[in-house]
C-alpha cells in the first residue's frame, strides 16, 4: 500500500529548499506543458482528434483489392502528423507552422483513405468534399463545376471519386497558400516591430549618454522687460537664459536632461497602447494559429515612441506655425501624447492589410468576404 502511494505523482509542488532537484524538474515540466499550449492549443487538439478518427476509419472501412499500399502510406502520414505535433523535439519552431504541417499530413492521409475504399463509402462524404471545394475555388473553375455536377448526379464510381479528390487537393493547396501568407505577414510584422524597438532603445541610450546632442527643447521668448528674455523648456527641466540658446551640439546647454527622450518615448508608447486597444475593434477573429491582431498591436508601441520624438523635432524645426515654441514641460508631454497616438495614421494601412489577409482565409471561424461587403 505504501509503495502504491509513493508511485503516484504528488499534486503538491516540491519545496525549492528541501528538494531543489525535484523542484527544478517540476518547474521544467510545467514550462514544457505551458509551451505546448502557447498559441493554438485548441487547434492542436482538434488535429489530434482528426488523427484518432482517421486511425479508426483505417481499421474499420472496407479496403479495395490492391489498395493496401495506400492504407500503409496513410498510416505513415498519420504518424508523421503526430510527430509534428510533439513540440519537445523542436520547440523553437513556430507553433503555427507545426499545426499547418500536421494538417497537411492529415489531409494527405484522408485523401489516401478515400482512394482506397469503395465509392459507396465515399458517397456520404460527398457534400463535405464539395463544400471544401466551394470554399476555395471560383464559381467558373472547371473542377468545381464538375464536382457540383457529380454531387447533383448522386452516383459515384472510381473516375468520379478521382475527379472529386483532385479538386479537393487543389482547394486544400489554395487554403495552404492562404495560411502561409498569413504566417509570412505575421513574421514580417514581428521583424519590423523588433527593428523599430531596437531603434527606439538605441536612440534613448545615445541621448542618455549625450543629452545635449539633439535636445527636445524649445525656447519661448519672455516679455521684453524681463531680466532673462529667453526661456528654455525641456520635457524634464527648464531654465532661463540671457541670450538665445544654440540647440544643436551645444555642450553648454544645461537644461537638457538624460531622461528627456525616455520620458517622451514612454509617453508615446502609452498613447500608442490606447490606439492599439481601440484598433482591435476592427480586427475579426480567425481560425488560423497565427497571432495577427497581437502582432499588429505590438507594432504600434515602438512606432508611437518614435513618432512622439519625430513629431517634437518637427515642431522644434518650425514646420507648424504658432507651435514652434512650447511654453512648459506639460505642453511638451501633451504633444508627445498627440504624436504617439498619431502613429495610427501610418499603421492603419498595415491594419487594413492584415484584415484583408485574414478575410482571405476561409475557415469555419473566419468571416466570408463576400458577405462582409454586402450592405
Amino acid at each position: 500500500m505504501t509503495e502504491e502511494k509513493s508511485s503516484k505523482p504528488s499534486s503538491v509542488n516540491p519545496s525549492a529548499i528541501r528538494h531543489p532537484f525535484r523542484w527544478w524538474s517540476d518547474r521544467k515540466r510545467r514550462c514544457r506543458d505551458r509551451r505546448r499550449e502557447v498559441g493554438s492549443w485548441e487547434l492542436r487538439e482538434a488535429i489530434l482528434s482528426s488523427i484518432y478518427e482517421l486511425e479508426a476509419l483505417l481499421d474499420s472501412k472496407p479496403i479495395l483489392a490492391g489498395k493496401n499500399a495506400l492504407i500503409e502510406k496513410a498510416r505513415a502520414e498519420l504518424e508523421e502528423a503526430t510527430e509534428k505535433l510533439g513540440h519537445d523535439e523542436h520547440p523553437r519552431h513556430l507553433v503555427g507552422s507545426h499545426l499547418t504541417v500536421a494538417q497537411i499530413h492529415v489531409n494527405t492521409a484522408r485523401t489516401l483513405l478515400l482512394q482506397a475504399i469503395p465509392p459507396d463509402e465515399v458517397l456520404p462524404l460527398l457534400p463535405g468534399l464539395v463544400g471544401v471545394i466551394r470554399e476555395q475555388l471560383r464559381d467558373d473553375d472547371p473542377r468545381r463545376v464538375n464536382s457540383e455536377q457529380i454531387l447533383e448526379g448522386g452516383t459515384l464510381d472510381a473516375h468520379k471519386v478521382q475527379t472529386i479528390l483532385e479538386a479537393v487537393d487543389v482547394a486544400r493547396l489554395e487554403a495552404l497558400r492562404e495560411h502561409l501568407r498569413v504566417g509570412s505577414f505575421v513574421r514580417i510584422v514581428q521583424a519590423v516591430t523588433g527593428s523599430l524597438t531596437f531603434l527606439a532603445v538605441t536612440v534613448a541610450a545615445f541621448t542618455a549618454i549625450w543629452p545635449w546632442l539633439v535636445p527636445l527643447c524649445f525656447a519661448p521668448q519672455n516679455p521684453p522687460d524681463s531680466d532673462n528674455p529667453y526661456s528654455v523648456v525641456c520635457p524634464v527641466y527648464s531654465q532661463t537664459l540671457p541670450n538665445g540658446p544654440s540647440f544643436l551640439f551645444s555642450e553648454n546647454f544645461t537644461a537638457a536632461a538624460r531622461a528627456d527622450y525616455a520620458v517622451v518615448m514612454v509617453t508615446g508608447v502609452l498613447a500608442a497602447s490606447i490606439s492599439a486597444a481601440s484598433a482591435l475593434r476592427r480586427i475579426n477573429g480567425t481560425a488560423t494559429p497565427y497571432p495577427v491582431p497581437v502582432s499588429l498591436a505590438l507594432l504600434k508601441l515602438p512606432t508611437g515612441a518614435l513618432t512622439a520624438v519625430l513629431g517634437l523635432l518637427v515642431m522644434r524645426g518650425g514646420f507648424i506655425p504658432g507651435l514652434s515654441a512650447l511654453d512648459s514641460s506639460a505642453q511638451i508631454i501633451a504633444w508627445a501624447l498627440v504624436f504617439g497616438y498619431s502613429q495610427q495614421l501610418f499603421t492603419k494601412f498595415v491594419d487594413q492589410q492584415g484584415q484583408v489577409i485574414l478575410d482571405a482565409v476561409r475557415g469555419p471561424l473566419s468571416p466570408d468576404p463576400s458577405i462582409a461587403t454586402q450592405p
